[in-house]
């Protein structure tokens, strides 16, 4: 029997490297940012941590858990929000940091929403 990965429409295969790539390059994008092109304090900080949640959902995607591509779904936002907090307002950064961020954010939510819906198809509705 072939595994769900050789057996995914070409689409579904596309839509999760999607979710996967975006989700590695957010981490990436997060510890350089942190430790060395704009850090808070010279010589990085602590903040570089903030992408340890981002390490969790990488299993899920890997295995495509239809539960990981829901709940990532969520948590973007918050990188998202920061992401918008610091292009309105960071002295440290260059303009293209949080640019790029909420790029990635938003390729990341696409990516897992479309997921989910190919996944689930198309369901009937209860009539109200």
């Amino acid at each position: 029997m072939p595994s769900s990965a050789t057996a995914a429409p070409v689409s579904l295969r596309i839509i999760r490297a999607l979710a996967v790539g975006s989700l590695l390059a957010l981490v990436a994008l997060g510890l350089a940012w942190e430790l060395w092109l704009a850090p808070l304090r010279p010589g990085g900080s602590l903040w570089a941590l903030k992408v340890v949640p981002l390490l969790f959902p990488l299993a899920g995607f890997l295995r495509h858990r239809m539960y990981t591509y829901r709940w990532v779904s969520l948590l973007v936002w918050l990188y998202f929000a920061e992401g918008v907090m610091r292009a309105w307002n960071d002295p440290v950064a260059p303009a293209w940091l949080p640019i790029l961020q909420i790029i990635l954010c938003l390729a990341l939510f696409t990516a897992c929403a479309l997921h989910v819906r190919l996944r689930l198809g198309p369901r009937k509705r209860k009539p109200t």
